[in-house]
């Protein structure tokens, strides 16, 4: 199958050039009152992408020439919460809001879902599951898995007494007394059971009080979690508030992105659900424990604010096999809107130090640093600039796919870092308006789906434009 590709020719001087890994480009940010396609080139990877505005009752599919393909309408009392997934068997997976008595203190910082709802590509309803409740509610991400099951990141309500039972200094609980640290659960959705879980408050550390548990040396256990550790964007009630998630199958592990400490972490899938709450067990032999953690050593007190590579990044990924970068992990570095000096956002692409065993590397005590292969800067930097959500996807032409979710923003880059495609959206969805950086056109993320995409299957070519 084969998607019709229109030169759409853009009057804007495009100078590109590359340093080493660096690519960069000077292609300014387009008008505010520009939507749609504002440039098209031949070399953009043809094919298909599913987006959605963010908080929106409307999914769309749109080619490269901007045309909508295909698009689904949710329920009148239903509303996309973040990126939908098309499935290979062309069903629509979606993220949906889900009431609970937690939800207007979970609501005050971004993200919240709690709802799974799969639709045929007609858009019938064909399962419905909600991970929410009194003290748990599912957010910002899920990540189908092989077998059918799918993992979902959640929040979890622990109280002020358990926290500080467990060393948790008094201000570092919120007003509301209590602290919510990120759990990832698995579902399978033939019997809406939980068959897998990791839970962040499983394996922290802290230095206050040796009469309390986990007492150790931070700088010593990089692998633990410091219960204590405050950035300086952080909310306090959401700790690591970890917004995005994905499985490599053939190691069996999985890695999240935690904006509010500036990394990445690897964990192990192949634990038991005993295991997965200790440190021992699973392929690595070290339980739930962090496997890999990278981009901020400032959390386990073994670097400087200079050592600081991320911010605030989202979407973190292994870059999926057979595509080029195969085994290395992608990434949307956002960037800093309180620092002047990183005020602009790139994408990286990254090789972590993984051994033959499938453990990583450590450097007195500190995991050792990943290796930057590939960034995408604009030039100037701050032209191109989303403090919040956004998204990368390498395509299998060696481009890459970077959204720029607040402005919803979408452009291809050729490795060089050339300007291929770019579009911007104007479809809206209901973000409140005077929300910060945020407009009715943002988009949580966006993804590029290939022309032989088995989804595709219930497309009659005669239907596409």
């Amino acid at each position: 199958m084969k998607f019709k590709s229109i030169l759409v020719i853009f009057s804007t001087l495009l100078l590109v050039f590359t340093t080493g890994i660096y690519a960069q480009s000077d292609e300014p940010s387009p008008p505010e009152s520009l939507t749609g396609v504002q440039l098209n080139d031949a070399a953009a990877f043809d094919g298909l992408t599913l987006f959605a505005p963010l908080i929106s009752q409307h999914i769309y599919l749109i080619n490269l020439e901007g045309d909508v393909v295909k698009s689904w309408d949710l329920e009148a009392n239903v509303a996309t919460s973040q990126e939908p997934y098309l499935l290979p068997n062309g069903n629509l997976l979606v993220q949906t809001g889900a009431n609970s008595s937690m939800l207007p203190l979970f609501g005050q910082v971004g993200g919240v879902a709690g709802g799974l709802k799969e639709y045929s590509w007609d858009g019938d309803l064909l399962w419905s599951y909600d991970y929410a409740g009194d003290t748990y509610q599912q957010h910002h991400d899920i990540e189908p898995l092989p077998n059918g099951n799918i993992l979902l990141v959640a929040w979890e309500v622990i109280t002020a007494e358990e926290a500080l039972a467990l060393g948790m200094l008094p201000d570092r609980i919120p007003e509301g007394d209590t602290v919510w640290p990120d759990h990832v659960a698995e579902i399978d959705p033939q019997t809406n059971e939980i068959v897998w879980r990791w839970r962040v408050w499983d394996h922290l550390i802290q230095d206050t009080d040796p009469n309390l548990p986990n007492y150790g040396v931070i700088s010593e256990h990089p692998e633990r979690i410091d219960i204590n550790y405050v950035g300086p964007q952080q909310r306090l009630g959401d700790w690591q508030h970890i917004n995005s998630i994905d499985y490599n199958p053939q190691l069996d592990q999985i890695i999240l992105s935690s904006r509010n400490f500036s990394e990445i972490w690897i964990i192990d899938h192949s634990t038991t659900v005993e295991e997965a709450a200790g440190s021992t067990g699973g392929n690595s032999g070290m339980g739930g424990d962090l496997l890999y953690r990278w981009g901020n050593p400032v959390t386990y007190q073994a670097g400087t604010a200079e050592d600081q590579t991320l911010f605030y990044q989202h979407d973190a990924q292994w870059i999926d096999p057979g595509l080029p970068g195969a085994g290395n992990i992608l990434l949307f570095n956002n960037g800093d809107d309180t620092q002047e000096s990183h005020r602009y956002s790139t994408a990286l692409e990254i090789v972590p130090p993984m051994l033959a065993d499938g453990t990583y590397s450590h450097e007195d005590n500190a995991y050792a640093a990943s290796e930057i292969v590939w960034e995408y800067r604009a030039d100037p930097p701050e032209s191109f600039f989303a403090p919040y959500v956004s998204s990368v996807q390498r395509l299998p032409n060696g481009n890459t796919l970077i959204v720029n979710g607040t402005g919803g923003r979408f452009i291809e880059v050729t490795p060089s870092g050339e300007l291929v495609w770019d579009y911007v959206n104007g479809f809206t969805g209901s973000m409140p308006e005077g929300t910060p950086y945020f407009s009715a056109t943002s988009v949580f993320r966006a993804l590029r789906y290939t022309p032989d995409y088995s989804g595709f299957s219930a497309l009659v070519t005669a239907s596409l434009p």
